[in-house]
């Protein structure tokens, strides 16, 4: 059978968002790929440099909705380090759970799309159904369902009372054992296993190579995690563990983002245990002095990067970000090699791209 080439894209490859691929295949196997990124650039870098540094807290929330807490986080964990800020402790957890709460609710979403994409209707209902649980908690909690505002120079713009912690901690308990009956099912049906064992394979060695991050990299077996390697927030006030996986196909990173579901479970109850009492920001905020400084956080994507460089001035001189989609990208090349082509959006999906943060 000859070559030709075929379009995919740009448009619901897997996700609404602005992906072509020019795939040159032989019958049914993929034997290469041009990749197209783009027609998603909103120019936010350069939007951040008119405004000053706290309605960039603002802005930044905006670059992406999944990722929607990590972005002011690590923009704002920027500006602290410039002005030598020291975030109350109390600060510190609020900003921990906001994000752990925004991890299980972006995991499940990135599953049950794959689940769709394969077409276990129901099984996708049910992911849907679980996240929805997380959709209602931010919403009863921060008063909205995807960006929460949680995050402010200097602290966490909103607490905690005793009933939200309450009602956070029966959230939580209601939802363990419907994740696990999902990771037990998808663990063992032979359809799940049938469309992503050995698909879009991506050996330890290329995620080395390629210098992969967050929960694709952790399906390789690359054990890295900012959490834990630069503990921010009060990351370094509880225990968990990275999850891991040898598989290193698309398998492997649906059952990382799943068990990485049950960490974060536990590290938001411990969170909901220990959080002290006292200020939730730091009044009064000193001058922001000329500097630079580099944030790192690990959204649920993985390792997002935040350069930021000072004046004096209101207004940044520089604002930078590279988000996990930008390094995680070209690992497509390595999956989508040899690959069926019904594979293709199933394999784009495991990577959990987003082209908002990406091109912004």
């Amino acid at each position: 059978m000859g070559n030709f080439t075929i379009p995919v894209g740009p448009l619901h490859v897997a996700l609404e968002e602005p992906m072509y691929f020019q795939v040159n295949v032989e019958g049914e196997i993929v034997k290469g790929i041009e990749m197209y990124a783009g027609n998603a650039h909103r120019g936010m870098e350069a939007l951040a440099r008119e405004r000053n540094l706290f309605q960039n807290v603002v802005l930044t929330e905006r670059v992406c909705s999944l990722c929607s807490n990590n972005h002011p986080l690590t923009y704002c964990m920027s500006v602290e380090h410039v002005a030598g800020i020291e975030v109350p402790e109390r600060a510190l957890y609020l900003r921990t759970i906001a994000d752990e709460v925004k991890r299980i609710a972006s995991h499940m979403f990135n599953v049950g799309i794959g689940i769709h994409v394969i077409g276990f209707a129901s099984l996708f209902m049910h992911a849907m159904e679980l996240r929805e649980k997380m959709q209602d908690l931010k919403e009863t909690v921060w008063g909205n369902r995807m960006d929460i505002c949680a995050n402010i120079i200097g602290g966490a713009k909103y607490d905690l009372t005793d009933d939200l912690i309450a009602y956070m901690k029966q959230t939580l308990e209601e939802i363990k054992k419907p994740c696990e009956e999902f990771l037990h099912i998808y663990l063992t049906h032979p359809q799940i296993k049938a469309r992503t064992e050995g698909i879009g394979m991506f050996p330890y060695e290329q995620a080395v190579y390629h210098g992969s991050v967050g929960p694709v990299a952790r399906a390789s077996n690359l054990n890295n995690d900012v959490r834990r390697e630069t503990p921010y927030a009060a990351y370094d006030r509880v225990k968990f563990d990275v999850v891991t996986e040898t598989g290193c196909d698309v398998r492997s990173r649906a059952i990382v983002r799943l068990r990485e579901i049950f960490e974060s479970i536990s590290i938001l109850e411990q969170c909901l245990r220990d959080i002290p009492a006292g200020p939730t920001v730091c009044n009064p905020l000193p001058e922001i002095p000329a500097g630079e400084a580099v944030s790192r956080s690990e959204a649920p994507r993985g390792e997002l990067i935040y350069y930021l460089r000072t004046n004096g001035t209101l207004k940044p001189e520089r604002l930078k970000w590279r988000v996990p989609t930008y390094v995680n990208w070209e690992a497509l090349r390595v999956m989508l090699k040899d690959c069926k082509v019904a594979d293709i959006a199933l394999i784009v999906n495991s990577i959990d791209p987003c082209l908002s943060c990406t091109e912004r």
